[in-house]
């Protein structure tokens, strides 16, 4: 909506698109990795699948072998340092609404950032994706805890922060109580008296 309004150009799943292009993979090879912290799990089997065969076991029982071609690409650290840099080129044009992918600390001192932080009651977000995006009401509960764990852990991984924490963000603005319209339009106005 404030993409709309001003303008702009809005990123948030047209990210995970610019990656695809530039690792020259698909946008269903690139969401695993967008926004999502990486498990024990994938960073053992990355190192795994780097280690030479001789540490992999002997000759005689066959190597695991990565899902990509070259055993030392690491799609999940592919993936971030593209996210980070499409960020700052869409930072640098200075025209543009960033959604999520910890944007926040990638242009922590990029001076002419606007940093935003969309909260709302857990009410309000079950209602709101089961009014905007047709969840039935447990799948509703099972996709926003899913989404701010990973959110929260993805930034605490990646950034050492508290994804939550307001010290972070210029504004903190409580969607289920103010509405939508009103969000937008208190951004906006802040926009408008920032300092050039």
């Amino acid at each position: 909506m404030l993409a709309e309004k001003l303008g702009l150009d809005y990123l948030d799943k047209s990210l995970i698109t610019s990656v695809a292009v530039r690792l020259e993979l698909s946008d269903a090879d690139v969401e695993p990795h967008d926004e999502r912290p990486g498990s024990f799990l994938h960073r053992m089997l990355t190192a795994l699948g780097s280690a030479p065969l001789e540490m992999a076991g002997p000759p005689e029982i066959a190597a695991w072998s990565p899902p990509y071609d070259d055993p030392a690409f690491d799609p999940r650290t592919a993936v971030l340092r593209l996210t980070q840099e499409v960020i700052r080129e869409a930072a640098r044009s200075e025209s543009a609404v960033i959604v999520g992918r910890g944007a926040a600390y990638v242009l922590r001192d990029h001076p002419a950032a606007l940093h935003v932080f969309l909260r709302a009651s857990r009410e309000s977000k079950l209602r709101a994706l089961q009014e905007n995006y047709g969840f039935e009401a447990a799948a509703a509960q099972r996709q926003m805890k899913r989404t701010d764990a990973n959110r929260a852990a993805y930034i605490r991984q990646v950034y050492g922060h508290d994804w939550a924490h307001q010290a972070h963000y210029d504004m903190v603005l409580d969607t289920g109580r103010l509405g939508y319209e009103a969000v937008a339009e208190s951004v906006m106005a802040a926009l408008s008296r920032r300092p050039v």
